[in-house]
């Protein structure tokens, strides 16, 4: 699954450790979503997409 949690957390001036400090889970949970080695659970997902204040929808893309 592709998603664009970098870009969003780039132009949002944030570092991967103030991301995760700010969704409660680590850095290396943050570089893992970023470089798509993990796909976060549904309530982390939601997490992330009210940081940014947009859906899931808009940051996760399902790959065909």
């Amino acid at each position: 699954m592709r998603n664009d949690v970098r870009a969003l957390r780039v132009a949002a001036g944030l570092s991967q450790r103030e991301l995760a400090e700010a969704l409660s889970v680590s850095r290396q949970t943050v570089n893992s979503i970023e470089t798509g080695r993990y796909d976060p659970s549904l309530p982390l997902a939601i997490a992330i997409a009210r940081r940014f204040r947009t859906t899931v929808e808009e940051i996760f893309h399902a790959d065909h």
